[in-house]
Order: C-alpha cells, then structure tokens, then sequence
C-alpha cells in the first residue's frame, strides 16, 4: 500500500459534485484508490480546509483536524469511527488485498479497538483464522457503534474482545443508519400512538375496518405488479396476509406462500430459481433482455435464503426497531428475488410478517402497508432502483438462449451486505401514512356509512343492498344521483325524497 496518495484534492468525485473543494477520505477514499468492485456508498466524508463541520445532502464535511495519515489503516480508523461498519466494503477490501497486509495493519496497534474490528471483520466475513494471538485482556467493545447503527445486544467474542452486535448473520446482514428521520421516527412510538387512538373505536367497527383494510390491501399488493385479479383471487391472497405472523419464517413456509401467489403454474416454475433472474424489459426488436435489476445468482439461493430466514428469526428476538426489521428482511428478500414470479408479493407479506411478529400493532388484525406503498408508488420504484441500478455496473451477464440472464461473476455479497437505510425511511414513511391517514380514513367512512344507513333504514326500510348501490351512485357522482339511477333503480322515490337523501349524505360525508 506504499505511495498510494488516499487524499486527493478533489471537486467532483464520482459524478457527485462536492458542496466545496475538498479532499476524500475514509471509505470513499479507499475504494477509489484501490479499485474495490463495489457502488460507492450513499454517504461519503470529505476533509475540508475550512474550519467547519456541517453535513449537505449525502455529504458529511469533516475539518482539517480530522484528517486521516496518507496509509490504509489510518483511513479505515477514520472510516469506522466516523461513517460507522460497512460490511460489504470490508468484504471487497479483504478478497483484494492479501493476508500479510490485514496481518501487518493489526499488528500496528494489537489491542486497539480499530484494530480488534478490523480482525473480527475478517475473521467473521472471510471464514478464516488469521496467525495472530487470542487478547487476553482488555474492555470488550461493540463492533457497531449504537449511536451510528441499529444494532442487537450483541455475543461476545473472547477472541477479540468485541461484541458482536450486528443485526443479522454471515449469510445474511444488512446495515440501517440512525438517520435523523428514523430517530425521530423510532421516538415517536407510532404503534402505542396508533393502539391509543384505536383503543376509542368500537369493537365492532374496528373488526368491520380491519376486513376492509385486509382486502384493500391484497387488491393493493396486485395493483403495484400492474395486476387487476379478481374479487375472488384477492380475497384469497387478502386470507393469506391476515394469517401474517402465525408461521415462523422458513424456507417451506416461503415456498407455501409462493403457491397460495401463484394459481396457474403451467407458465410458472414454482420453488426457487434454477436459473438466472432479472427485472426488467426485453428489447422489442431482438428480445434481448434490459435488466433495471438482476437477481442473486441462483446457486447462491440456498445460502442466502437460510440466512435472511434466520435473520429474520434472530431480529424478531431482538428489541431491535419493529419497522427497521421489517425493511431489513422484506427488502432484503425483494432484492435477492429467488422466485421466478410472485417476488412482489411475498416481500410486501414479509413486512406484515415481522411487525405482526414484532408486536407492532395489537388492534388491527393486518397493518394495510401495501395501499401506503400503492400510493408512493413512484417513490417506491426509486427506492428499489436505488439499490438495484449501482450494481449493475458490477455483475457480469451474459444472454442466455432464451433470453434471461446468467451471471458470470461472484456476486452474493452485493445481496447479504447491502445498506437498507433508504429502504427503512421510506418504509417508515408508509407506516406513518398508514397510521395517521389510511386506518384513520377507513374507520371514519365506516362510521359515516353506518350513520347514513341507519337514517335510511329508518326513513325508509332500505335493504342493505339497495343501501350499498345507492351509496355506490352517490359516490361516483358527487354526492348527488344521476338521472339514469333516478328512473331506473331509484324510480319509487320521490323528488323531495332524493333530496332529503343527497341532503343527508352531504352531512355526513362531506362535513
């Protein structure tokens, strides 16, 4: 690692313009000077020369002072202590450079706890014990620090005197940050506030909304997969998403899942992939495939799936954030998307799933999520390119004879190591919308509905079903009947009648 200057001075780094003339450092500067095959992270440390420290956008501006030496140990200490653990950059820094060098940067500070990192990291990601002595002595440290990371109580490793906090396994385990927005978030405790308000609702209505929102949301669930099914179809996914925490998670239980998604399999291959994946278009005139995202290499399946379901065990024992847990292992299984069809679906169950596991919410039977979600749809779409369109400038695809894809290079940690931050954000987001305006909405139009039909009843003796089809026309036309219902369905109602009705359902439902 001799004459390697880590600390250019710079302007634009990667296509990103700096906020200022500034010099790299930390994880940025080592991935660009030592050519690691990885995206370059979301957040990025800059030294400036100035004697200020401030963040701007995905910028987080350092002062002189906090300077890393021109060596590789000096700019994985900066690294760790202030841009916290990055699992898939220590994975990448590792296969490049060779063991003596990992040996000789713990060497030069043995007990130090930058150093005991780094050597558990190793040790941990490489599956491999390096020729350096067990520490004998000396405080135990937290691998991630609690401040910067969503992390879980931890397993001490006596070897290396560090905690092993992280929120997941081997196999599987990525990384949330405390950003502002979740730590607000978390704080707020959103399902207690939600229990509270719902506490007040009646019994009767709230089981009314729930399968309401339960059928809402299958329909949602298909919509966002550009699907229309039929009444029957989702009521059928919408029985599946009520049972939503009753089974632990398991392989076998994601392939029962996958069959209740799919009904015609004669298109379909149902079980996981034997063969290459990707989201996207095909070109119109060659039919050559235009991934915006590629799915994990299928021989890489077994691995990672055993290890998002024991993930996602290991996070329902922990007291680690329900909504964070949810974005961790949902996102996390969309991405390595091991189905050929019904990936969508099954991820969006897999958050029911975990905030139903986790306690989330105890007076709705399903949290509706996917019709938040149907509504942010485009904000949705770019929070998965997000994660999908940096990689695809690091895996290599090949054409296949029948027009998929198959993956020529080592490509699994891109699918276990990844950062969920902006994928936990916006699924916050979609639980607050759902908290403090689907549910809420839901319950409302209930109640103004029971009101409406009770006045109705009583004026008029109206079935349920007429009830139903009048409020349906009153609906669709503003609250007022057109001149079709009046001569056809509503005909033996009189004219000072229908408008005490349309009077009526203005008060209720538009005061």
């Amino acid at each position: 690692m001799e004459n390697i200057n880590f600390s250019q001075v710079v302007t634009v780094f990667h296509g990103r313009t700096l906020p200022e003339k500034a010099r790299i450092a930390g994880y940025g500067a080592v991935i660009d000077k030592l050519g690691l095959s990885m995206p370059m992270p979301e957040r990025l440390a800059l030294i400036s020369s100035k004697n200020r420290q401030y963040v701007y956008g995905n910028w987080r501006v350092f002062t002189s002072r906090h300077l890393p030496d021109n060596d590789l140990y000096s700019h994985l200490i900066f690294a760790i202590k202030y841009e916290g653990i990055n699992l898939l950059f220590f994975k990448k820094l590792f296969l490049k450079i060779s063991t003596s060098e990992v040996i000789s940067i713990i060497s030069g500070e043995p007990t130090g706890q930058y150093s005991r990192k780094i050597w558990f990291l190793y040790e941990w990601l490489m599956t491999d014990l390096l020729d350096v002595p067990d520490i004998q002595q000396g405080n135990y440290v937290p691998l991630l620090d609690e401040k910067k990371q969503f992390a879980t109580r931890g397993v001490r490793s006596k070897r290396h005197r560090i905690i092993n906090n992280l929120p997941g396994t081997r196999d599987f385990c990525p990384l949330v940050f405390k950003t502002e927005k979740l730590i607000n978030y978390c704080s707020s405790a959103l399902s207690e506030q939600q229990d509270k308000r719902l506490s007040r609702v009646g019994k009767d209505l709230l089981q009314r909304a729930s399968a309401f929102l339960l059928l809402k949301d299958s329909k949602a669930s298909f919509s966002i997969e550009g699907e229309s099914p039929k009444s029957k179809r989702a009521a059928r996914w919408g029985n599946a998403i009520g049972q939503a925490g009753t089974n632990a998670l398991s392989k076998d239980e994601l392939l029962r899942l996958q069959q209740m998604v799919i009904e015609n399999t004669r298109f379909v291959m149902l079980g996981f992939r034997r063969e290459g994946g990707f989201v996207g278009e095909h070109d119109r005139l060659t039919g050559e495939p235009v991934p915006e995202h590629i799915s994990a290499r299928w021989q890489d399946l077994e691995q990672l799936m055993s290890g998002l379901t024991a993930t996602s065990y290991l996070l329902e024992e922990e007291e680690i954030d329900a909504v964070v847990a949810a974005a961790i292992v949902a996102f996390g299984f969309v991405f390595i998307h091991p189905f050929q069809d019904g990936n969508g679906r099954i991820h969006r169950y897999l958050i029911h799933h975990i905030l139903a596991r986790k306690g989330f919410t105890k007076q709705v039977v399903i949290f509706p999520v996917s019709t938040s979600i149907l509504d942010h749809i485009t904000d949705y779409r770019n929070i998965l390119q997000q994660y999908s369109h940096p990689l695809l400038d690091f895996i290599d695809w090949e054409q296949t004879a029948d027009n998929n894809v198959t993956v020529q290079n080592e490509t699994i940690d891109f699918y276990r190591y990844f950062d969920a931050t902006p994928q936990a954000e916006f699924l916050y987001d979609c639980v607050a919308d759902t908290i403090f305006n689907i549910i809420p909405q839901e319950v409302k139009y209930l109640a103004q509905y029971d009101r409406f039909k009770h006045f109705l009843d009583d004026e008029f003796e109206m079935p349920d079903k007429t009830v139903a089809l009048l409020v349906r026309f009153l609906e669709q036309n503003e609250g007022k009947l057109s001149n079709r219902a009046k001569d056809k369905e509503f005909s033996d109602l009189s004219d000072s009648e229908l408008e005490v009705i349309e009077k009526r359902f203005a008060d209720i439902f538009y005061d």
